[in-house]
């Protein structure tokens, strides 16, 4: 029992000598680790978004190569959400048992063959097959870079969120921007345009390989994140034990509830994250999957069509970066919830009324709303106060989310076909983004899931 008190009361050094001697700064191998993770995380973010937004590019070559209707391509351009529902659920399960390191590893690989077969992969079911895979890297990527930053760097989660939705936003809009010139540079077949990808993909497999040997021990550097160990520890352990020196039955009750997994489902905030979540993933996979072909029906040219989505996408890069450090300064995220959908609704009316004329401005109206995407990452962060609750909040809410988002793009097309042009597809837009709004206010508020699901 002595040495249970000496354990929860005395926070142990992060590097002392065999006497006992004085804690020393973290070695040159955790600084390496430090910055290796960094470079890792910011590798992997580049990678999560241009399996999509390169095929928007493309999307009416692809659809003319490989006979799709219109229908189908709506099908297409849901199964990123559909993927990301389905695979999403198994990370948290797979990063217990392999550690988050070696299922980021795995995802980045699954990526790099997906998307360097699947313009290869003969017709419409290999093409969806191979896009399945890559998807299903991202998907398990996306449950854990939030995971990642909550256990690394604790009292860092509004800059490191920030970082990695900046390089998130980069990839998207880089790739929007340079697939169909470099289609053209390289011949204007299609395939080669979607499988040049895959090069970045490989490349971010490689720091992560150094760090997948990691399974759930106390992060290298943990010190240099701002929090000292036995307080990284306590995080990940969901604990919060009293220092008693012969603890009774009460404490060891509220040790092993604590423990236990949440109760997710009874969070009213978990719930409205999730439905947030979701409402904000339909109307960013609507708009990377057809927003250039709203642009090129209203005559803009193929490559211009490219580059609009490419300025909405590079929209996220810098404020991807301000918005989740402006977040958690603040005690509710509800004012910057509104400001993005109103965001949203003039920049859709804009593409009813002038697409062609206020395209510029248009584009950079909905890409400020869709840093939604990042302020729901934020507040992951912030609405779970342990490593563990995080975990399990990331993964209802981006697969409860994506299971919402599913039907969204494709309705857009199912719209789009048979009613000839895209005035019902901006009025669902729209719409769907008055109870975006709401459930965002309602998951702003300060409160966490623990506290929520305890009563």
């Amino acid at each position: 029992m002595a040495g249970e008190q000496i354990r929860t009361t005395t926070p142990p050094p992060l590097r002392a000598s065999a006497q006992n001697g004085p804690p020393q700064p973290p070695t040159r191998a955790g600084d390496w680790r430090t910055r290796l993770l960094v470079v890792g995380i910011v590798l992997a973010a580049l990678n999560l978004r241009p399996a999509i937004t390169s095929l928007g590019a493309l999307l009416e070559e692809v659809r003319d190569g490989l006979g799709m209707s219109g229908s189908v391509a709506g099908l297409l351009t849901s199964v990123p959400p559909l993927c990301f529902a389905v695979f999403g659920v198994m990370a948290p399960r797979l990063a217990r048992r392999f550690g988050p390191g070696a299922v980021v590893c795995a995802g980045m690989a699954a990526i790099t063959a997906g998307l360097l077969l699947r313009p290869y992969a003969g017709g419409t079911a290999g093409f969806l097959a191979a896009s399945a895979l890559a998807l299903m890297g991202i998907a398990v990527s996306n449950v854990l870079m939030p995971v990642i930053v909550k256990r690394h760097f604790p009292d860092r989660v509004g800059t490191m969120t920030g970082l990695y939705s900046m390089a998130l936003a980069l990839g998207t809009s880089t790739a929007a921007a340079v697939t169909v010139p470099m289609t053209e540079a390289l011949g204007g077949s299609w395939r080669t345009g979607l499988a040049l990808w895959a090069g970045l993909a490989a490349a971010a497999v490689l720091p992560w390989l150094a760090l997948s040997r990691e399974r759930g021990t106390a992060p290298a550097g943990a010190g240099t994140a701002g929090a000292p160990r036995e307080r990284h520890e306590r995080q990940e352990r969901g604990e919060r034990r009293e220092a008693s020196p012969r603890p009774g039955p009460r404490t060891h009750a509220r040790v092993s509830q604590q423990d236990a997994p949440l109760r997710i489902t009874r969070s009213r905030t978990a719930w409205a994250l999730a439905v947030f979540f979701g409402l904000q993933a339909t109307a960013a996979y609507i708009t990377m999957g057809w927003m250039p072909q709203i642009f090129r029906d209203a005559g803009v040219p193929a490559g211009t069509a490219g580059l609009l989505l490419a300025v909405t996408m590079a929209m996220g890069v810098p404020l991807a970066f301000v918005i989740p450090r402006v977040a958690t300064r603040l005690p509710h995220q509800g004012p910057i919830v509104l400001a993005l959908g109103a965001c949203a609704l003039v920049g859709y009316a804009g593409l009813y009324l002038a697409p062609a004329g206020g395209a510029w401005i248009w584009a950079l109206l909905l890409g400020v709303a869709n840093c939604a995407f990042p302020l729901a990452l934020t507040m992951v962060g912030m609405r779970a106060r342990t490593g563990a609750g995080v975990a399990q909040l990331s993964a209802f809410a981006q697969s409860t989310g994506y299971l919402i988002s599913i039907p969204g793009p494709l309705l857009v097309g199912v719209l789009y076909q048979h009613s000839g042009g895209w005035g019902l597809p901006l009025a669902l837009m729209a719409a769907l983004m008055v109870p975006q709004t709401v459930v965002g206010v309602l998951a702003g508020r300060d409160r966490t899931v623990e506290e929520e699901a305890a009563r």
